[in-house]
C-alpha cells in the first residue's frame, strides 16, 4: 500500500505521518508513506507509480490540492483522496473529483482512527496492479488501465488508458499468468490478451477496443471469444466503469 502525504507545511505532514504509522503498527499492516511539499512533485510521482491513498492539503502554495485532484483523476480513477483542510467549503468540488473524505484541521486521534478503518475497508476492494519493468523503471499498472497487450520481437507492448504504451521484456506466459485469474482478460491469439471491459464490440474477427484499436482474434478462438464477451456483458464486473 502506497500512501502520499501532500502538504506544504512540514509540521502537518509529520503529524499525519505519525498518526498513520501508529494506526498501521497497531494493525500490523505494511504501508509505504511518501511526503511531498508540492502538489506538482506528487503528480509526477503518481504517474509512474500510482498511490493507494493520497492526503491532499487543499490550500498550498503553487498548485492547490483541489487542482491536483482534478489532474490526478485524468489518469487515476482509483486513488482514495482525502482532503486535509481547515474548511469544508469545497465539498461540492470534492464530490466532482470523487474525494473519499475530508479531514478537518485540527483533527483528533479518534478522527484518524475512524478514517483509517474506512480507508482500509475500501482499499481492500480496489483494483489489483501489475508490476512491470519498462523504460528502466519499475511501474505499477492497474488491471483496469490495461486495454490490451501484444507480444512482438521479444517485447510485450502494453496499451493503457493513459495514452501510453509500455514496452516490457518478459515471456508472454509470465506476463499473462496473474491476468488469467481475472475474468476481465481473454487471450485471443498467440501473444495477445485483451481486457474485456475495454471492448466495445466484435466485428468479423476482431475486438473493437475503446481506444480505437482493433485486436484480431485467432480463427480457432473466435467462437470462444464471442462467448466470453457475451458472458462478461451479462455478468458485468465490479471493476468496470
Amino acid at each position: 500500500m502506497r500512501i502520499a502525504i501532500v502538504d506544504d507545511q512540514a509540521k502537518d505532514r509529520a503529524l499525519i505521518r505519525q498518526q498513520l504509522q501508529e494506526q498501521f503498527f497497531q494493525r500490523d499492516i505494511r504501508a509505504d508513506l511518501f511526503e511531498f511539499d508540492r502538489a506538482e512533485s506528487f503528480l509526477q510521482a503518481a504517474q509512474s507509480n500510482p498511490f493507494t491513498i493520497a492526503f491532499l492539503d487543499i490550500y498550498m502554495e503553487g498548485l492547490g490540492g483541489m487542482e491536483a485532484a482534478r489532474t490526478l483523476r485524468q489518469t487515476d480513477r482509483n486513488c482514495l483522496i482525502v482532503f486535509v483542510t481547515t474548511s469544508t467549503d469545497h465539498a461540492l468540488e470534492g464530490f466532482q473529483v470523487r474525494a473519499f473524505h475530508y479531514l478537518v484541521k485540527p483533527f483528533a486521534k479518534t478522527d484518524m482512527t475512524q478514517l483509517i478503518e474506512e480507508l482500509l475497508d475500501h482499499a481492500g476492494q480496489t483494483d489489483p496492479c501489475l508490476q512491470l519493468k519498462a523504460g528502466g523503471s519499475q511501474i505499477r499498472v492497474r488491471y483496469s488501465d490495461i486495454v490490451f497487450a501484444e507480444h512482438f520481437a521479444h517485447l510485450i507492448y502494453v496499451h493503457t488508458t493513459i495514452q501510453k504504451t509500455l514496452a516490457t521484456r518478459q515471456s508472454f506466459r509470465t506476463f499473462i499468468e496473474p491476468l488469467k485469474k481475472d475474468p476481465r482478460f481473454f487471450v485471443c491469439g498467440r501473444g495477445t490478451i485483451v481486457n474485456l471491459s475495454h471492448v466495445l464490440d466484435i466485428e468479423e474477427a476482431a475486438f473493437c477496443m475503446d481506444d480505437g484499436n482493433h485486436v484480431f482474434i485467432s480463427k480457432d478462438l473466435l467462437k470462444r471469444a464471442k462467448q466470453a464477451f457475451m458472458e462478461y456483458l451479462l455478468e458485468g464486473s465490479r471493476f468496470h466503469g
